[in-house]
């Protein structure tokens, strides 16, 4: 079970103090009054046929000037820099990595946003538009939208509930005509699937992305094979959304590289209804399964 600590968000916070006044010693010389960058957003767009929705949950901006780290802030940001005149500002794109404030890491299958600006001191200057789209190196293994005449999640033997989609304009929906459901009760406690294919382990990143929405708790995990011998393991739980949906970025490759001589695996969602609900409703949207070309 995966829970916020206090303590390693101060220590994150004071990381990007650290990078802040850092980046004015690397920048330092005759100029000793900063000029300051403000970005407010970073947006997305996606080919929905290539790659799926453009759903997404940018929270940070990793900055570069003129290819130097100058730090990671969480958005809408306005900072110092110690530069003038035209520079070159790349950002990366930052997540919270398993929807953790203290993993924040810049999303390795999204493209930076790069342009020229021209910085004043003491002025602020905005970067203006930034918006960024899924990496020619990205690689989308698995993608479910539940828009399809099939769902490719099979529940196991042993589901009491299966997973179906919301009806056509239902007010539970998403985005777009359907969204994944599951519904149980205490007479049909057990919820469990797992992806219809299997796939090769890569040596590369692997990330879960997902739209979620639920009032009872649901665990992500994975089914490893080794050979003829097979690990259901978990990696993450998630919980009551409160009403609202929810997207996360959920770190598979962690676990997948935990087995040795591990070669497949299979994406498993799964979880008894909680203590003290007595109708629970898990939703699901636009599920990715990414990793990079680079890998096996």
């Amino acid at each position: 079970m995966t829970r916020r600590r206090p303590l390693q968000l101060l220590i994150f916070s004071l990381v990007i103090v650290f990078q802040m006044l850092t980046s004015c010693e690397k920048f330092s010389g005759d100029q000793t009054i900063p000029a300051y960058l403000k970005i407010d957003s970073i947006g997305f767009t996606s080919d929905y046929p290539t790659w799926g929705s453009a759903s997404h949950n940018i929270t940070d901006a990793w900055v570069y000037v003129d290819g130097e780290l100058i730090g990671a802030f969480p958005l809408p940001a306005n900072f110092p820099v110690l530069k003038q005149g035209s520079h070159v500002v790349k950002i990366l794109p930052g997540i919270k990595k398993d929807g953790i404030a203290e993993t924040r890491l810049a999303y390795p299958f999204y493209n930076p946003v790069q342009k020229t600006i021209n910085l004043v001191p003491d002025e602020h200057t905005a970067f203006g538009t930034a918006t960024s789209s899924y990496s020619s190196e990205a690689k989308l293994l698995w993608e479910e939208d539940f828009e399809g005449t099939t769902i490719s999640l099979d529940t196991t033997a042993r589901s009491s509930v299966n997973i179906t989609k919301t009806p056509a304009g239902s007010p539970l929906t998403f985005e777009k005509q359907h969204s994944g459901i599951v519904v149980m009760d205490t007479s049909n406690a057990y919820f469990e699937c797992a992806t219809h294919k299997s796939f090769d382990i890569p040596y590369a990143d692997v990330f879960l992305e997902m739209n979620f929405k639920t009032n009872n708790s649901v665990t992500v995990g994975v089914m490893v094979y080794t050979g003829l011998i097979r690990y259901q393991v978990p990696i993450m739980t998630l919980f009551d959304t409160g009403g609202k949906w929810k997207k996360i970025y959920i770190d598979l490759a962690t676990s997948l590289n935990t087995y040795s001589g591990a070669t497949l695996f299979q994406v498993m969602f799964y979880n008894s209804v909680d203590a003290g609900v007595s109708h629970a409703q898990i939703l699901f949207d636009n599920i990715k399964l990414l990793t990079s070309k680079s890998g096996k």
